[in-house]
């Protein structure tokens, strides 16, 4: 991992660490993020009484632990594993995840680019984290339109790179559903009714799209960021499926099979 934080961590910080070395009253362990590290008591460990250490730790394992006090004249970290809740860690492995993933697009790219990874890291780095604490934040906001490389000091074709890698690998995949309308009606503005349905049913979202097959069938595509979304979209077309029914017009809706 490349991802260093400067100086000392805060107090109540959330922090990935590595065990380096278990006594019988206490764990040592690297801050991963920081240039230091720190020590847990047995106490801190994990409630009630422990009698080996080696029962909920081992050297080189990953915990995420939260800083309890930090002693700046000797230079001590005090650590605690048992006071970091469920979700604590879950969000921390998760921004840990996404920060690892990053890096590994800035890897592939320096492949491509002929470059050191170091190097290349380096200097995205040295702008980005002007403005964000971690790379993988930033790259959430190229994907969202929200953030452009090159405004930020990037060399132009440097930004151009890193956009495209980004938007290529971390784009969300969306989700596609739908099926077949296919509309009939005796009435003698039939049509008329059927395109008013159809400009009804497009009004929805711009996630739907309407196909033509012919002889009054009708494709409806819904392609969304996921199921929930799009199932509700396509609940909102059924309704306007079903005020197009009455006794000179009739729509049916038969939906893909995946």
């Amino acid at each position: 991992m490349f991802y260093k934080k400067q100086g000392l961590p805060q107090e109540n910080e959330i922090v990935l660490c590595q065990v380096t070395k278990i006594f019988p009253n206490s764990v040592f362990a690297n801050l991963l993020e920081y240039n230091d590290s720190g020590m847990i008591h047995i106490s801190e460990v994990s409630p009630g009484r422990i009698r080996n250490l080696r029962d909920y730790v081992s050297v080189n394992r990953q915990i995420v632990c939260k800083v309890l006090r930090i002693d700046k004249e000797k230079g001590h970290i005090d650590l605690s594993l048992r006071r970091v809740n469920s979700t604590e860690r879950a969000q921390k492995l998760e921004e840990i995840k996404q920060e690892l993933k990053s890096e590994a697009l800035v890897k592939a790219l320096s492949k491509k680019l002929k470059k050191s990874v170091n190097d290349l890291y380096k200097e995205v780095t040295k702008y980005i984290f002007k403005e964000y604490t971690h790379l993988h934040l930033c790259f959430k906001e190229i994907v969202s339109g929200e953030c452009d490389l090159s405004k930020m000091g990037l060399p132009t074709a440097l930004a151009k790179e890193i956009t495209a890698a980004v938007l290529d690998k971390f784009k969300p995949k969306k989700v596609v559903i739908g099926g077949v309308i296919t509309m009939t009606s005796t009435d003698s503005e039939g049509i008329i009714k059927i395109k008013k349905t159809l400009k009804k049913i497009e009004e929805i979202g711009s996630e739907i799209d309407i196909f033509y097959l012919g002889a009054g069938r009708f494709k409806i595509q819904i392609e969304d960021v996921d199921y929930p979304p799009a199932e509700e979209k396509l609940s909102q077309v059924l309704k306007c499926i079903d005020k197009f029914n009455d006794k000179e017009s009739q729509a049916d809706f038969e939906r893909e099979k995946k």
